[in-house]
């Protein structure tokens, strides 16, 4: 584990390649699994803020879905996290040519809402673990993603580059310019 600021991070997120590849994976992260987007309680808010905004940019489907389960809900573990429809897809989930997006992110892409979507998802592969005085950076290996660490091989492109900007967004410019000093320090080492 490495430290940056207020985060530890785990060796992986330099050491692991990744690019997230539509169109072989479909966008499976966001139909597949157990559990909606994990949500901070701001980002319930934001998206209580937004629903009139982002209902143009949803299916049907989905739509029923935050109708009726409400725009975020509380997991088994009592944390927020998006909705589900029929305990598969989220509830913000379209298809464009069979492939999964997200709502929320053509309304913020089409300039009607000025939030991307949530933090858990746009940082994913990383998963953050919020403690009192840090966050703990990890990555989350999953099956769904084999393609997204096939392409990041072939463009040897680390996890922390491919997720720049969501980097940025949630811990700021000097976070990442001190992760690229981690990064050539440990490429250093290697050599």
């Amino acid at each position: 584990m490495l430290q940056i600021g207020k985060t530890v991070v785990s060796k992986v997120v330099f050491d692991h390649a990744f690019c997230c590849d539509l169109s072989r994976c479909e966008g499976a992260c966001c139909v597949e699994g157990d559990a909606g987007a994990p949500l901070s309680s701001d980002e319930v808010n934001i998206l209580s803020d937004i629903q009139v905004d982002i209902k143009p940019y949803l299916r049907h489907e989905g739509i029923t879905a935050l109708e009726s389960q409400g725009h975020f809900v509380v997991d088994e573990e009592g944390e927020y996290t998006t909705p589900l429809i029929d305990n598969k897809e989220c509830a913000y989930v379209v298809f464009d040519s069979g492939i999964a997006k997200c709502g929320i992110e053509k309304a913020f892409e089409a300039g009607a809402i000025d939030w991307p979507k949530p933090l858990s998802c746009h940082l994913y592969p990383i998963r953050v673990t919020k403690y009192e005085n840090f966050h703990a950076l990890n990555v989350h290996h999953w099956k769904v993603c084999e393609p997204a660490c096939s392409l990041g091989q072939e463009l040897k492109l680390p996890v922390f580059r491919f997720l720049r900007n969501a980097l940025i967004r949630a811990y700021g410019k000097s976070w990442m310019l001190e992760a690229e000093l981690v990064y050539s320090k440990l490429l250093n080492q290697k050599s």
